[in-house]
């Protein structure tokens, strides 16, 4: 009965921490563009790399 009197501070100290943390990030814009991210990915932005040197063949 006295470890309760020990979790259930902790325990709502952790919530207030999280909830802390999630507004937050609301607030820092995290969850703006939720779509721009999904889709980034699947786009490639580098430029194919070129090869100078010439294909090597196997010839024996």
């Amino acid at each position: 009965m006295n470890a309760l009197l020990y979790l259930i501070p902790i325990a709502l100290g952790l919530g207030l921490l999280g909830l802390g943390a999630f507004l937050w990030a609301l607030k820092s814009g995290q969850f703006d563009d939720m779509e721009g991210s999904a889709n980034r990915i699947l786009f490639d932005d580098d430029p194919p790399e070129s090869d100078d040197d010439p294909p090597e063949s196997d010839d024996d």
